[in-house]
């Protein structure tokens, strides 16, 4: 898992992985894309393909001379799966804490002095 978030870890494969999402793509439309956002080199476009490959969250397949890439749901659904067990321990929290900040505004609200009528509106009753 580690490789998945080192992969992750630089904002060019992250925006490799956003121009793969809309879905698979020939390698020279994929640098193409990334060429209109910002400068950088074919061979360089290729590298971090090649790591995001490695890592599991994008797939190659041949298809005539072409290289066609596409994102590996499977290395994707498994950086998702380990993110959500990250806060699970957290969801059990959140409703208890919820609660809490309820019965803490009840307080607030029940130690609230009442309201005090006006001698002039006592007058006038």
């Amino acid at each position: 898992m580690d490789g998945v978030f080192e992969a992750l870890g630089a904002p060019m494969r992250r925006r490799i992985l956003a121009v793969l999402s809309t879905g698979e793509q020939p390698a020279g439309t994929v640098v193409a894309t990334v060429q209109e956002q910002v400068a950088i080199s074919q061979p360089a476009v290729s590298q971090h393909l090649k790591v995001l490959r490695d890592a599991g969250l994008v797939t190659v397949r041949a298809q005539g001379t072409s290289r066609i890439y596409a994102l590996d749901e499977a290395g994707v659904a498994a950086a998702r799966a380990w993110l959500a067990a990250l806060t699970e321990p957290l969801a059990a929290f959140t409703q208890p804490l919820d609660a809490l900040a309820t019965e803490v505004a009840r307080g607030r609200r029940a130690r609230r002095p009442a309201p005090t009528t006006d001698a002039a509106d006592v007058r006038t009753a």
